[in-house]
């Protein structure tokens, strides 16, 4: 089972392959010399280092490798500088592709590195995770995190090609996994309330890895993001509302200290106090809201503050808040739902509403 969905962004347009089992480098094959820098870290590359490295040199592609630490604290200037050292060591030039295996930190930086080598050369997203395949991987945004925030360093820079080889699913811890259904609900919020009822009712096959179910379900995200950055590539308008949740998700994340909280859970979190706002300044039904807490809690994630049992006070936050990409002179512009199935962004808020809804996720 598989299933191909094309990112229309005309001749730098490329296709998601969704499935089991998938080739990798197919817009490579048949052509000689091309060098490619496998970038994964630790935990993916012992496992899928050398079944990636088969399926490229399967294409005719000479391959190399460079590992780096688990985790978000690889997602720096330091571990970029030295990816480019590797990259000399390997022998890439223009002609050359990075390909990036593992999760959403892997694709960010191995993006990054192939985006402003020799000022930028081709590379492939094969996500190993539930949040980089229906997120990061898709839509060309590369970046790393700087002290002071998250993606603060970045470039939009398109993949060739997107392989999400849901077998992958399989050996994900569950943490990683269940956090990556955050991003999933979110789709289903912003766009497409038969998703939202899909990932309802499915909920328990859904936390029991059936792939007949995820398919489906992944496809349909990565469909919605497909569209949503061919109509906005490079977040000018519509594709901010793929940041509905990420405001306080990002500030609670960084407050957390990078580990603390895995990205989803943050966004978990970041997507309640959304919806709270959006009760107040959009009337989004409060029984909409209801549904969503509810779902994140049957899929196991937080919907609140204590369910992540960590103590924030708001000044710390609201100032993290200031310093997100989407502020403008320290007001947040934040993305906020009609209804469930719909979202717009740039919304203004008042300092009142935004304190009201913190107090409200206790």
């Amino acid at each position: 089972m598989s299933k191909k969905i094309h990112v229309d962004l005309k001749e730098r347009g490329y296709d998601i392959h969704v499935g089991c089992d998938l080739p990798i480098g197919t817009p490579l094959a048949g052509k000689k010399g091309i060098a490619a820098l496998i970038v994964s870290d630790s935990n993916v590359d012992r496992i899928y280092g050398d079944k990636c490295e088969k399926l490229l040199r399967a294409q005719g592609v000479e391959v190399s490798r460079a590992v780096v630490p688990a985790g978000e604290a690889s997602k720096d200037l330091k571990c970029v500088n030295e990816l480019y050292g590797k990259a000399v060591a390997a022998g890439l030039d223009r002609s050359s592709v990075v390909v990036a295996l593992g999760g959403g930190v892997v694709g960010d930086l191995a993006g990054f590195v192939a985006a402003t080598f020799l000022r930028g050369i081709r590379f492939i997203q094969v996500p190993t995770t539930l949040l980089a395949m229906v997120d990061s991987s898709v839509g060309g945004k590369t970046g790393v995190n700087l002290p002071q925030g998250k993606n603060l360093v970045g470039a939009f820079h398109q993949p060739i090609e997107v392989v999400a080889d849901l077998k992958t699913l399989k050996t994900l811890p569950k943490r990683e996994y269940v956090s990556g259904l955050a991003e999933v609900v979110k789709y289903g919020v912003i766009n497409d309330i038969a998703l939202f009822a899909l990932i309802e009712e499915k909920a328990d096959r859904i936390l029991d890895h059936d792939l007949d179910v995820l398919e489906p379900v992944i496809a349909r995200c990565c469909e919605i993001k497909a569209e949503i950055v061919a109509t906005d590539e490079k977040e000018s308008g519509l594709r901010a509302v793929l940041n509905f949740g990420h405001t306080l998700g990002h500030a609670v994340e960084k407050a957390a200290g990078y580990g603390g909280l895995l990205h989803g859970e943050a966004i978990a979190v970041g997507m309640v106090y959304a919806a709270k706002v959006s009760v107040q300044e959009k009337g989004f039904p409060s029984t909409d809201c209801e549904r969503l807490v509810t779902l994140l809690r049957r899929l196991e994630l937080p919907a609140s503050l204590s369910d992540v049992k960590i103590k924030m006070l708001w000044k710390d936050i609201r100032a993290i808040m200031s310093m997100d990409k989407k502020t403008a002179l320290k007001a947040p512009r934040l993305v906020l739902a009609e209804r469930l199935g719909n979202a717009v962004f740039g919304c203004e808020v008042s300092e009142k509403s935004l304190e009201k809804a913190w107090r409200e996720i206790p």
